[in-house]
């Protein structure tokens, strides 16, 4: 039996691929990628409890840079499976991984990575990670303190 390629991550969305995403080429636009990895990272956040850190205190999540490696296209109708999971726990990041798994191909379609800073809205300066965001990373992956 094949392992699950998401088991290693502890946080999923699923998205419905919708007809507009497709291009002229008939599959997903590689942009688009783009935006579910925004939704699975928002999603990330709100779990963690930092958008509503970041409403109060002003100190929140910014993305310093992101990347993308595509396996196979994907086209419509298709329900993809986005698996984010944090790892390289830092002062003041963090990277993201990702995970796109097509449910319509049984198969890994992408996989991508970002850095995420903590920055301070008010001073539009870098800062720590609030604690408890490190602490809310660490107990939904421990593993995310590895480099």
């Amino acid at each position: 039996m094949e392992a699950n390629p998401l088991a290693g991550f502890p946080s999923t969305m699923e998205i419905r691929v919708a007809w507009g995403e497709m291009d002229a080429l008939g599959h997903v636009n590689n942009t688009v990628y783009f935006r579910w990895f925004e939704s699975a990272r928002v999603a990330f956040f709100e779990r963690l409890g930092w958008m509503e850190i970041a409403a109060r205190t002003g100190v929140g999540p910014i993305l310093h840079s992101t990347s993308i490696r595509y396996r196979l296209p994907v086209t419509y109708p298709d329900t993809l499976v986005i698996g984010l999971r944090a790892r390289e726990l830092a002062f003041d990041r963090f990277l993201t991984e990702y995970l796109v798994w097509s449910t319509a191909q049984r198969a890994v379609v992408a996989e991508g990575n970002g850095v995420v800073v903590s920055f301070d809205y008010r001073t539009q300066r870098k800062t720590a990670l609030p604690e408890a965001v490190r602490q809310s990373i660490l107990d939904q992956d421990p593993e995310a303190a590895g480099a």
